[in-house]
């Protein structure tokens, strides 16, 4: 995935895989930089009271799609890469976004 800022706003273009994977029809996200509450690249907890909907999970490899958990309705696209970066949003449909991406921390600093 490839992600940038313009307009004033995160954009989060997705490969026809990613796509696949997370069951996300629309290649680009665009996410207004006033809606981002707060940034981090710590390991995100996940639960297995999560319910996939929808979406693609292989243990130890990938989980992508939409989660419902009981902090809210999430994305997650992250893999075995430890480059964790926790999108925490407001007046979105996702109450956070959670991928891993490279350079996760210069990333971080962009966006906050």
């Amino acid at each position: 995935m490839n992600l940038s800022i313009v307009d004033e706003k995160l954009q989060i273009e997705f490969t026809l895989k990613e796509q696949l994977l997370a069951v996300r029809w629309h290649k680009i996200w665009q996410i207004p930089l006033t809606n981002i509450t707060q940034v981090t690249t710590t390991e995100p907890q996940s639960s297995w009271k999560e319910l996939r909907a929808p979406g693609s999970f292989i243990p130890g490899v990938v989980k992508a799609g939409t989660y419902y958990t009981n902090r809210g309705k999430e994305f997650w696209y992250v893999n075995r890469e430890t480059d964790y970066l926790t999108i925490e949003l407001q007046d979105e449909s996702y109450k956070r976004i959670i991928l891993t991406v490279d350079n996760s921390e210069a990333w971080r600093q962009s966006l906050t």
